[in-house]
């Protein structure tokens, strides 16, 4: 458990709609969990399709409280543009993790596991648990 402090939650699409509906489905499967900041970072800075360092770099910043950032992915050159931030060092807040997880499922079970109080590890470990789940 974190001790009060939420786990933020980064959510990079390369579409600032795909991320942004994909934090109010997360946010609104939270239910009745404490208040878990969730910022999409979608897009580019001109509303085209891709990733922008400078709107992740942003996001993660405005919903670090001090638990750590989770940062889930859609498509490969997000994975990419986070990794680089990620090797910066200074672009991020500590710690911030890329976390691997499908990015749908994946960011329901880390809004919903930090919504219950959890920590940044046990976020991690919700998200990646995404992998297993069976629809057929």
């Amino acid at each position: 458990m974190s001790d009060g402090k939420p786990v933020g939650i980064v959510l990079v699409s390369h579409s600032a709609q795909v991320a942004a509906s994909v934090a109010e489905l997360a946010q609104s499967l939270a239910g009745g969990g404490a208040e878990v900041p969730v910022a999409p970072a979608g897009g580019t800075e001109d509303g085209g399709l891709g990733t922008s360092a400078e709107l992740i770099a942003a996001a993660a910043a405005s919903v670090d409280r001090g638990a750590g950032v989770a940062v889930l992915t859609d498509l490969g050159s997000a994975v990419l543009t986070v990794k680089t931030l990620l090797a910066d060092g200074d672009e991020l807040p500590s710690p911030t993790r890329l976390l691997d997880a499908p990015f749908l499922e994946g960011a329901v079970a880390a809004v919903v596991t930090a919504s219950a109080g959890a920590d940044l590890d046990a976020v991690q470990a919700a998200a990646a648990e995404a992998y297993e789940y069976r629809k057929a």
